[in-house]
């Protein structure tokens, strides 16, 4: 599926501050976080500052995402949860963050609750993750 490059940053931003909602990063989190970078283009440097700095850096405005299709919302939505689960359990404030993605893209709720039970109930993060799909039109 090919998306925008503002969707791009908007999947990578929003997967950074999905991962500061427990105010602790994961060596999974960070691992995750650099393939997922790679996926989207960008540069590993540019990764590393990121998830390096998120925790400390104030100045990012840390409101649920918008996409410019739910098909993409949807993507973001089931690797956050991936992620969010990586770490053994959904922090409340992944899913409340997560619940606010998915209202704000017009998501049917149902359909977000059913996605963190199937989440919550894998073993391990997926090797195939939803941003695989993705390919960033330039």
């Amino acid at each position: 599926m090919k998306i925008t490059v503002i969707d791009a940053s908007n999947y990578f931003k929003g997967l950074l501050l999905l991962i500061r909602k427990d105010h602790k990063i994961t060596d999974m989190e960070i691992q995750v976080m650099k393939r997922i970078g790679k996926t989207l283009g960008f540069e590993p440097k540019f990764c590393d500052n990121a998830i390096n700095e998120i925790l400390k850096n104030k100045y990012i405005e840390d409101t649920a995402p918008e996409f410019t299709t739910k098909e993409i919302a949807m993507k973001f939505i089931k690797d956050g949860l991936a992620l969010a689960s990586s770490d053994v359990e959904v922090h409340h404030n992944e899913q409340k963050w997560l619940k606010a993605t998915a209202e704000k893209n017009g998501l049917d709720i149902n359909w977000f609750y059913r996605e963190k039970e199937i989440a919550a109930n894998r073993k391990q993060l997926p090797s195939h993750m939803e941003v695989d799909d993705l390919i960033v039109e330039y």
